[in-house]
């Protein structure tokens, strides 16, 4: 059943299976029309679908998109927003073909939605959803012809040869993120180069981890919101997903 946000938009929460595991989407769009339109796929952060992913995809409705919070822990399980949730984290990080299975389970379902454009999918990922953001670009599937990591965690997954990458590629970093330090910033552009990506990397001066995030706070452990990084990275979001939507239109 959908529910309405406060902004005015519909909402639903979906299950759907993954690599064994039921996982529960949370999809919002506007439902004054049943015109199919793109669909942007949220990552989480480690802490799991909780109300600031859920939060960060409705503005993408406001684009003429469909917001779909994808969910690669399981339905019901979650971590707190502040909380370390290492232990949430970690199995999948250890086992980046699991994680690409739920990932690529997520896309499926959000192509499923009767009011989803398949051909018109995007993946955005914030932390280690900017890890997974790319791991879908690294799966090499037709499906998704952009991924956008924001403030993400880098490293490859080291799960066989990879793949010529066919989606286009956006990394919205800030310079000083001690999750990704400029060696694994150089490391990546090597990786998406020998990959024949078509990407692009932005990176903001004196910007930190989680620099989207207003509640981000802790500048001590090299992690803090940026308002000017947010809203540059803002502005480079649309237009990229403004030119890869427009290219699978033609």
């Amino acid at each position: 059943m959908a529910i309405q946000t406060s902004a005015g938009f519909s909402a639903e929460f979906i299950d759907y299976p993954a690599d064994g595991i039921l996982c529960e989407a949370y999809v919002v769009y506007d439902g004054s029309t049943a015109a199919k339109r793109p669909c942007v796929v949220v990552a989480h952060d480690w802490s799991g679908q909780n109300d600031s992913i859920r939060t960060a995809t409705e503005p993408f409705v406001s684009f003429g998109y469909l917001g779909f919070a994808l969910d690669v822990y399981g339905k019901g399980v979650r971590g707190g927003e502040t909380d370390n949730n290492s232990a949430l984290m970690a199995p999948l990080m250890q086992d980046r073909a699991l994680l690409r299975r739920r990932l690529l389970a997520a896309v499926a379902a959000a192509k499923r939605h009767p009011l989803v454009d398949p051909d018109r999918i995007a993946v955005v990922g914030y932390c280690f959803g900017g890890l997974c953001a790319l791991d879908v670009a690294r799966s090499a599937t037709p499906d998704v012809p952009g991924v956008v990591s924001i403030h993400g965690v880098l490293q490859p997954p080291r799960i066989g040869v990879q793949a010529p990458i066919r989606a286009k590629v956006l990394i919205l970093h800030g310079w000083e993120d001690p999750m990704a330090p400029p060696a694994d910033v150089l490391a990546v552009a090597q990786e998406l180069t020998e990959a024949g990506a078509d990407w692009q990397i932005h990176a903001y001066g004196h910007a930190m981890h989680s620099f989207s995030w207003s509640l981000a706070n802790l500048p001590e452990v090299g992690i803090a919101y940026n308002a000017t990084a947010h809203q540059r990275s803002t502005i480079a979001l649309q237009k990229f997903l403004e030119e890869i939507f427009e290219a699978e239109r033609s």
